[in-house]
């Protein structure tokens, strides 16, 4: 070859193995971390056939690691944490040292030192982001108490293991790894750690707090969506670049940092939504990169081991979280679902194994058991869910015969009322100017929040999913005159516009759309109209200009316009 194209040569390889065994995952109902995973193996120095530079892999995962970490900071949530705080944060922090106890036990059993026994078990205390939301999500589980608690917990842990990547590398020495600070002593080497970290962060929350916000609306002022993708992209890497020069912290807990301020500002929605195709490219390559420096032979040469590390994975700090759950007078359906979410492993304890084995802490074996204890875990996963569903629905109906009873709405009497379906920011408004028309209404919401603010409004309101038979039979729609469906969840919305539609032949049923597609779709499910959200607002703004007396002259406007609220 004229040049080097080991660089090219590993980027095409990668995503195309990683395409094509992440989609195979995926059909396979298995999460597509193994498929990534999977590719790195692949394409690594332990099997036959192509083998990738081991020499760019370890920065391309670090680039992996910085968009991973920036993304945690984005969408971290201390609102989410403080308000399920009282189980969550003593919850998170019993099961971590419940798992690391028990990895450090097995550790130990191994032979290897108390640091690298200590290592072990922390990598396999912390669950993995990605898989556990993707399987609240599919349940739909992300807005409920259960989902609320899980989602508190992985932010504790999360919380815990950026403490972690801080100390670790100061810890080295006395770990049993490579001093970070030859000659000096430990409490020195801790103290100028803490005090750096320390610095970063009253830095990022006294100037970046300010300083980042106030560049985004500068850039996003511009008008140009090319320099905004960019300068996010800019400030996730300048603040983790800066934070490891300057400060001599981990990339990690400067990009967890840019993006945690991030989120306060007002185009932190944008800011994520623009950034995430790069973060996803370089999460899948930081995959396929730890895929690679898997050895597969540990599962032949040390099947015992590999069990043992898969079993403290699956049911040792399943059982933990359970045991702790319950201990807080949760019902048995909550700890089963914690338990559930919790029985797997991810990046994190990538991050963490990769850190020790360049640390000289964590053997290659080691490294090695995690990496297998995840990929197994993760492939587990989807089948103790599927349990916990059959499981979910007896648990599910003994502790609502249990519970008070909520409200029941509407009353068996009530008849000739428009039935709303949803109360976020289009079904409030829509409520309210229904509300004020007199027309009887019943709001159907998934969300507590804000099915709460609804019946605090003086709305009836039934909790739950529309997609659920039930919950639409106790809305009536056998005496319905009207559905609206403000939703923008087009999908959903059709499948159960057609069992309304089955149920009362006379219904009138109007919903919400986002494109030409979305409107056919619902058309064809039974929909009597379908309202494209933009198209409406272009055509209401035309009426506003024919409106005003530059154009008033050029035909008669329709209706009187009356000003936008301030």
């Amino acid at each position: 070859m004229p040049h080097d194209i080991s660089l090219i040569s590993m980027l095409c390889v990668g995503f195309v193995l990683a395409f094509v065994l992440g989609l195979a995952a995926q059909r396979l109902r298995l999460s597509p971390l193994v498929g990534y995973l999977a590719a790195g193996v692949i394409a690594g120095p332990h099997t036959p056939g192509f083998i990738a530079d081991q020499e760019l892999a370890p920065q391309l995962a670090e680039i992996g690691v910085i968009l991973l970490m920036f993304g945690v900071g984005l969408h971290f949530s201390l609102r989410d944490l403080m308000a399920v705080r009282r189980i969550a944060l003593p919850g998170a922090v019993a099961q971590i040292v419940v798992a690391t106890l028990l990895g450090l036990g097995l550790g130990e059993y191994l032979g290897w030192s108390h640091g690298a026994s200590l290592l072990f078990g922390l990598a396999l205390s912390v669950a993995s982001t990605v898989v556990l939301l993707r399987a609240l999500e599919d349940r739909r589980l992300i807005e409920s108490d259960r989902g609320r608690i899980a989602v508190g917990w992985l932010i504790v842990e999360d919380l815990a293991m950026v403490l972690a990547l801080v100390l670790i590398p100061a810890l080295s020495g006395a770990l049993g790894g490579q001093d970070s600070e030859p000659g000096a002593s430990l409490s020195t080497t801790l103290l100028i750690t803490l005090v750096k970290a320390g610095a970063f962060v009253a830095l990022m929350l006294l100037v970046g707090r300010r300083v980042i916000p106030w560049i985004l609306e500068r850039v996003a002022g511009t008008g140009s969506r090319e320099l905004f993708t960019l300068g996010v992209l800019a400030i996730a890497m300048g603040v983790a670049f800066g934070a490891a020069e300057l400060f001599g912290v981990s990339f990690a807990l400067g990009a967890f940092f840019a993006g945690m301020l991030l989120n306060e500002s007002e185009f932190s929605h944008k800011a994520a939504n623009d950034s995430l195709p790069l973060r996803d490219a370089f999460a899948v390559l930081f995959f396929v990169s730890v895929g690679m420096l898997f050895d597969p032979g540990i599962l032949l040469e040390r099947p015992l081991e590999v069990l043992a590390t898969f079993l403290i994975i699956v049911f040792g700090k399943s059982a933990a979280a359970w045991g702790i759950v319950r201990l807080f007078g949760r019902p048995n359906s909550t700890a089963l679902t914690i338990s559930a979410s919790l029985a797997q492993i991810g990046e994190f304890s990538f991050i963490l194994a990769g850190l020790g084995l360049s640390l000289g802490i964590l053997p290659a074996e080691g490294h090695d058991l995690v990496i297998a204890g995840a990929l197994l875990s993760i492939m587990v996963n989807p089948f103790l869910f599927s349990l916990l569903d059959r499981w979910q629905a007896r648990e599910d109906a003994r502790d609502a015969a249990l519970r008070v009873p909520e409200p029941k709405a509407p009353p068996l009497d009530i008849e000739g009322h428009a039935i709303l379906v949803g109360y976020g920011r289009v079904g409030s408004q829509l409520a309210a100017l229904l509300a004020e028309r007199k027309v009887p209404l019943v709001v159907v919401e998934e969300d507590t929040s804000l099915a709460a603010t609804a019946r605090a409004a003086g709305l009836l309101v039934v909790r739950g999913n529309a997609a659920s038979e039930q919950v639409m039979a106790e809305a009536l729609p056998e005496r319905a005159r009207m559905a609206i469906f403000a939703i923008p969840r087009a999908l959903e919305a059709g499948e159960t516009i057609a069992r309304l539609r089955a149920a009362n032949p006379e219904l009138s049923i109007l919903a919400r759309a986002h494109s030409d597609g979305e409107v056919r779709h619902l058309l064809e499910h039974g929909a009597d109209a379908a309202v494209l959200a933009e198209r409406e607002l272009a055509y209401s703004l035309s009426e506003m200009v024919m409106a005003t007396p530059p154009f008033r002259t050029l035909r008669p406007a329709p209706f009187q316009t009356t000003p936008a609220p301030s």
